[in-house]
This record gives structure tokens, sequence and C-alpha cells, in this order.
């Protein structure tokens, strides 16, 4: 085969006059191409297409695109790789073929599907999107994993986050609804990742859980949620994700109190949206507004985030809830038929009347963990003083007032656990004993007055009333 250079001389010499045999000698070619060339009217190019060349894997190719298929179904941490689809067709199927081959084809046919094609999707304004990431922090101390939630605002480019220990439903809709409130709206259209934490994708369809679609209707937004394995369909929150754990989650964050600090986190969102937006030319926080202008009105009553279930009580009382968190009452109520509200951050545990029993924060650990609530267990023994000596508050008291309390008899134990109960019900159980264990340790005695009054003082923050020893004997003495 001669090239175009040599084809391009047969016709320009051709032009010249030159003859076919003169041609022939000049350029070295036979004079049969030489009047091919003259005669050849078409030079367009055809593509350069490889002939398929017969594979020892040809007969398998069927089958090893049905087991890529049956993978798009699957976990993809538990889909085939080429060496497992190498083995399976030598085990299975009997190809003697070689690793390389098999490997070259399972390549050619995953770069064929369009998992990695994404399209150029445009976004209204008040249309979000929303997932979940994964961060530490330091809470009390304490190195915690947390689940931030996070609200992403495609047309602004803006991202609002919260911090949760989990991803369930009451956390979704405490976050969203946490966020609507700081926005001052309701988003039209929220975008999920195939209904993780609010409901279960069976086939083709989403079954949520009755809190989220409560949760919907109530906010009125409409909930759309990703096809399976297509989480470029909502790609903006994904990489909100991220940079929200880069900025505002490095260095970890040391945190007190998780309430305030999911308040300062959706005023950080906001100062970090001041920069120009990465395709439009405009501040995201100028974009944002016109977001806001698009949202929804908040309805006009507040919406609990808490789900109701109910439990039967054990022998003791407790309530265990995913069988392995248990969360205890009064033991009063053993064997009863409680009522259990759930929310994001706490389990509140009601009699079969509705009123409330205990008050728990909500468990997350893996393994089994119980939360106890020493003020139920208080009331309990304030009715039956018999059980003070074996009880977990004697247990768990400081050493001066317990030793007190086991000093005297049964009938002024029942008193003092009731000056005891009577104040935590006025302040909390932790300042009730801390009342009660400086009145002890400064008088010697537990009279209900003395401790009403230092737990007013505890509870107001002011200075102890027993900080100097006051001898009264003098007054006594006048007044004797």
């Amino acid at each position: 085969m001669i090239d175009m250079t040599q084809v391009r001389s047969i016709r320009t010499m051709r032009n010249n006059g030159e003859g076919i045999s003169a041609i022939s000698r000049a350029l070295r070619v036979s004079e049969p191409t030489v009047r091919k060339y003259l005669k050849k009217d078409d030079f367009n190019s055809a593509p350069p297409i490889k002939e398929a060349r017969p594979s020892k894997l040809d007969p398998f190719k069927e089958t090893i695109d049905r087991w890529l298929l049956e993978d798009k179904t699957v976990w993809y941490k538990q889909r085939h790789t080429a060496k497992r689809i190498y083995d399976r067709l030598s085990t299975e199927k009997g190809f003697e073929g070689s690793y390389q081959i098999v490997q070259r084809y399972v390549k050619e046919q995953k770069s064929k599907t369009m998992d990695k094609a994404y399209l150029d999707l445009v976004w209204e304004p008040a249309t979000c999107q929303v997932d979940f990431g994964q961060a530490d922090i330091v809470l009390c101390g304490i190195n915690k994993r947390i689940h931030y939630l996070v609200v992403s605002f495609p047309y602004s480019n803006v991202g609002l986050t919260q911090v949760f220990f989990g991803e369930n439903a009451e956390c979704v809709c405490e976050g969203l609804a946490s966020i609507f409130a700081f926005i001052g709206g309701v988003p039209l259209k929220c975008v999920f990742d195939n209904a993780a934490g609010v409901g279960k994708r069976v086939m083709d369809s989403v079954r949520l859980t009755d809190l989220f679609m409560r949760f919907e209707l109530h906010y009125g937004f409409e909930a759309v949620f990703c096809n399976p394995n297509s989480g470029h369909e909502k790609g903006h929150v994904e990489n909100k994700v991220g940079t929200l754990r880069r900025n505002i989650f490095v260095p970890i964050p040391m945190i007190e109190d998780l309430g305030e600090y999911n308040e300062s986190l959706l005023l950080q969102c906001i100062e970090k949206a001041d920069d120009g937006h990465y395709r439009k030319g405009e501040r995201c926080i100028d974009l944002f507004g016109t977001d806001v202008c698009a949202l929804r009105p908040l309805p006009e009553k507040v919406f609990s985030c808490v789900r109701y279930e109910s439990y039967k009580a054990d022998k003791q009382g407790n309530i265990c809830i995913g069988g392995k968190h248990r969360y205890s009452t009064d033991a009063a109520f053993c064997s009863h038929e409680m009522i259990v509200g759930i929310g994001a951050f706490t389990v509140e545990i009601y009699d079969s009347k509705g009123n409330a029993v205990a008050f728990h924060k909500r468990l997350y650990s893996d393994g089994p963990d119980e939360s106890v609530d020493p003020a139920a267990s208080l009331r309990l023994l304030v009715s039956r003083p018999g059980g003070w000596p074996n009880s977990r508050i004697r247990l768990e008291m400081p050493h001066e007032l317990r030793d007190h309390i086991d000093s005297v008899d049964k009938d002024m134990v029942r008193s003092y656990l009731s000056s005891i109960a009577f104040a935590a019900e006025n302040a909390d159980y932790d300042t009730a004993i801390e009342a009660a264990h400086m009145v002890v340790k400064n008088t010697g005695q537990l009279r209900k007055t003395d401790l009403a009054m230092y737990v007013t003082r505890l509870y107001l923050g002011t200075a102890p009333p027993y900080d100097i020893p006051v001898d009264l004997k003098e007054y006594d003495a006048v007044f004797s």
C-alpha cells in the first residue's frame, strides 16, 4: 500500500503531462497502481475500526456482562472485581484463558457505564439537598465520632449543618426543623440520598417512617429521593459535606454544650458564605437571599420531632430500646405498659395515662448501655424506705451524706429522702444532692428548711450560707 504523498505525486505528475509508464518508473510503483489512483474519486478516510479477533473469552462474555449487571443491585463494597470474575470463570465455567484478558474486558465494560457521566443539573432557588457526614469532636473532654446533617442550596452554593449522634429520622427532622427556623422558611423541595435516615427503599419505591411523613406534611415541602447508585443526582451536597468537614471540623472542635454548639454552627456556615460563587460570579450570601425569598413560610405550630412507642417495663421498671439501651423508671411500674417518646437527644417515659415518669438523654453507644433517672428512684424510696440500704441512690451519694442517713431510723430516712425529693422537684436532682451534702457537712443534720434555702442559693448561683460557722449561743441566751 502506498501513502497519500505518493498518490498526490501520481496525480500531480499526470496533471503535468507525464505518461503512466514514466510515473511508474519515477515513483517505483506498478502501472496498475498508477491507473488505480488516477481513477479514484473518493478520498474520505474511514474510521480506524479494528477487526475483532477471536478470543478464548468470547464464550464467557455474556456471563461476565450478567454478573456486572447484577452488581448494580448490591452494595458497592460487595461487587465483583476482575480477579473475582476470573476466579469464578475458572472454577465454575471451565475458563482456561489468562487473567489479563479478563481484566481488560472487565475494565472496558465498566468504562462503558454512565456511572461517571454526570449531567450538568440546573437547580432552582429554594431547592435543597440533604445528606450526612461524619467527624470527630471532643465533647466534655471525651472524643466522640458524630454525624453532621448537611442541608445545601445548589442555587447559591450555601450549606448549613447540625450535629447529632445518629442518622435516624428523629435526627433528620430535628436538624431540618432547626435549619428551617434559622433561615425563616421552608424549601420547596428537599432531595435525599436513597431515603437514608427517613425510610427504606423497597425496589423502586420508598417507605417513609411515620415521623418523617408527618414532618413533611407539617412543613409542606416535597421530599425527593435519588435513584439507587445515583449519588451524582445530589452531588452538590456531597461536595458540601467534605467542604464543611475541612473548614469547620478541622481542627477537632472542643465542645461543652452540644445545643449551644449547634446554634453556633449555623452562624459559622453563614459567615463562610461570603465568598464568590464558583460559577455565577456573585457572592454566595447574596444568591442565598434569592433562595430565602423563594422559601415557603414556616408553619404556625412548632413540630415535635419525637416518635412515640409503647414498651413494657421489666421487673425493675426499666425500658429497653433497640435491644441494648436500657432506661430506668420507678420500680413501681414493673411489668406496666409505658409510653416512650424518642427524640434525637432525649427519651421521655410516660405512664399509660400520659403522666411523665422519667427523662433521659438518648443513648447511642454500640454496645449495651443504661441510663438511670435517680429522681424516679428517689420518689419510690420515699414510699419504700426499707429499700434504702441496697439502693443505687445510696451507693452514689457522697459518703458524709450517706453515712448520716444510715445513722437514723427508718422513719427519719423517709423524712430525709422526702426533703431531698421535694428539693429535686424544685431544682434538679444533682443540685438537691449537693445541697443536702453541704447541709449535713456544715450542720450535722438535714432540716428541710436548711435544705430548701441552700438549694435556692445554689440554683441562683449566690454564695453558700455555710461558708463561715456562726455561734448562736449568745442569741439563744437572750431569747431563752
